[in-house]
């Protein structure tokens, strides 16, 4: 069965060359044919190996040139003439691939049996052909309500599928540069999670880009938010109403944080941000106690900086830790979403909607510049939901697993400023990332400096989507623990800086090289609103109001 699987399949696919030597932990060495020109083959290119017994699928993670002389590199002047040359590179040169398997094929494509990871390797000679469409396919999985289209192979137009089923078992990041897409490639996840209804998505929007329209500066157009393609499965909050009204952005509801819902925990989180020391953090917990829960920060900042002094003393606080701490704090006034009481609960709001299966984002507007409101407001929000979800999942422990809370993605940008080795302990977002949805919750987190992010969280990021990164240190901590990485090192330092991201982790069966699909062009809208899988419209009624929404957003 297997040799006529092989045979049928290398009349659709160019041989390449034959196996000659390797091993499972350092690669194979294919050697190339003389028909093939190793200018035609790229790095990160996927191949088949048909062995004796099994068939095998590998990435290309190096291309050589190599000779069976190593003294023909001192008579290079001996190929001026083009007919020696000829010779010459006919019988003394050849192109070598190092290929490094990573699953073993069924033998018959179509049938029951599963892909696996290869624990052996392919006997020598072994032939050697560039993976076909069906290859990938039956790899990545055909697009469906677990199975999204992410993108296709660099030399194909196949698709390329993640499975959103894993995506949302364990966090998940996407990493790259400034510049590299990382905005366009969040948004494309997102829209899969929408897509699938497998879980609700809390996206905290720094820069106001997945609620609302956006911009494409490569190549100056406007692009749409997750609210316009899906309007009725996502709603969108917003910190900062004047800002929306401006820029012409609908939103569903307004924000605001009172006084008496922040915590000396979210004090330390703002430590290095407000320039605090130690003791001046640590005094927020004895003004908690002396001042009372819920009413310290009110109380504290409504005293003249005498007073402070004066009381000071009296609790046992050093004076000029307390000077400091009343001026930092005293930059709240200025955040426009502060107020000593909230007129209403969005936190209730939000997890309403996120339990009826709708997705929030949470816009900044102005205040996405204002490192210390982005960081409170997200932290903070995040707490009381997070408390909210173990609460219910606890609740739901011992009765029917119809009442556990649906699963829930918060996706956050600037990571680093809440995952970083000094303050990954303290945040609510570093125990996400710890607990593994323990709680129904995890984390996808967008950020451009991975080598800043607590090695202890980024071991527990299960899939990794990465842009271009030029910087040595965020490369490491990037493929730090992934199987193979000298190899990916080498595939992730040449990418180009735009639409292309290696992708790996629990969400795909091996690492794939991808050009990313479309998003903002005339059919990408309708592709993500009506995937051929499913037989109905994302967030409209009919297929009329499809066709009129459509046209708006063009």
């Amino acid at each position: 069965m297997i040799v006529e699987n092989n045979m049928a399949q290398s009349n659709e696919q160019s041989l390449l060359g034959h196996v000659v030597s390797g091993s499972l932990r350092d690669g194979i060495e294919i050697r190339m044919g003389n028909q093939v020109s190793v200018e035609d083959i790229k790095e990160g290119t996927y191949v088949t190996i048909h062995g004796q017994k099994k068939s095998f699928f590998g990435l290309i993670t190096n291309v050589k040139l190599m000779t069976t002389d190593p003294n023909l590199q001192f008579s290079y002047s001996t190929t001026d003439n083009p007919f020696i040359s000829e010779v010459i590179s006919s019988s003394m040169t050849y192109g070598s691939l190092s290929v490094l398997p990573m699953l073993t094929l069924p033998a018959v494509l179509g049938a029951d049996q599963t892909v696996e990871p290869a624990k052996t390797v392919p006997s020598h000679f072994s032939q050697v052909f560039q993976a076909s469409e069906r290859d990938v396919e039956v790899v990545f999985g055909k697009e469906d309500q677990t199975h999204f289209f992410i993108g296709n192979p660099l030399d194909m137009e196949t698709k390329v599928c993640i499975n959103l089923d894993e995506l949302i078992k364990r966090s998940s990041a996407v990493f790259g540069k400034s510049g590299t897409g990382k905005t366009f490639l969040t948004r494309i996840l997102l829209a899969g999670l929408i897509q699938s209804d497998l879980a609700s998505s809390l996206v905290f929007d720094m820069h106001n880009e997945y609620g609302s329209t956006g911009q494409d500066r490569d190549r100056g157009r406007r692009v749409s938010g997750l609210k316009q393609i899906f309007e009725n499965k996502v709603s969108v909050f917003t910190l900062d109403p004047e800002n929306s009204k401006r820029r012409q952005a609908k939103y569903d509801f307004e924000v605001q944080i009172g006084y008496n819902e922040i915590e000396p925990e979210d004090i330390q989180l703002l430590r290095e941000t407000l320039n605090l020391s130690d003791i001046a953090a640590d005094a927020a917990y004895t003004l908690e106690r002396v001042l009372g829960p819920k009413k310290w920060l009110q109380r504290f900042l409504e005293m003249e900086i005498d007073e402070v002094y004066e009381k000071a003393v009296a609790w046992n606080i050093h004076a000029q830790s307390a000077r400091s701490l009343h001026n930092r704090l005293s930059r709240f006034k200025r955040i426009g979403f502060m107020k000593p009481t909230a007129i209403d609960d969005s936190v209730k709001r939000m997890l309403d909607l996120l339990g009826k299966g709708k997705h929030v984002i949470l816009e900044f507007g102005r205040y996405g510049d204002n490192l210390t409101a982005y960081m409170l407001a997200a932290n903070l929000l995040t707490r009381r939901i997070h408390d909210r979800y173990v609460y219910m999942k606890e609740e739901a422990e011992g009765t029917t697993k119809a009442n556990e809370p649906r699963p829930l993605v918060i996706c956050i940008e600037e990571a680093h400023r809440f995952l970083n080795p000094a303050v990954a302990h303290q945040t609510i977002f570093g125990n996400i990332a710890r607990e593994l949805r323990k709680y129904n919750v995890t984390l996808m987190i967008v950020d451009q400096r991975p080598s800043a992010i607590d090695s202890e969280v980024m071991s527990q990021i299960g899939t990794k989507v990465a842009c271009q990164l030029d910087n040595d240190r965020d490369i490491d901590a990037t493929l730090a623990g992934t199987s193979g990485s000298r190899e990916l090192r080498s595939v992730l330092s040449k990418l180009d800086s735009k639409q292309q991201a290696l992708i790996f982790g629990h969400a795909v069966p091996l690492p794939v090289l991808i050009r990313t699909r479309e998003y903002g062009s005339d059919g990408s809208y309708a592709d993500l609103t009506r995937p051929s899988w499913h037989t109905t419209d994302f967030g409209v009624e009919t297929e009329e109001e499809l066709e009129e929404r459509l046209k708006e957003l063009f």
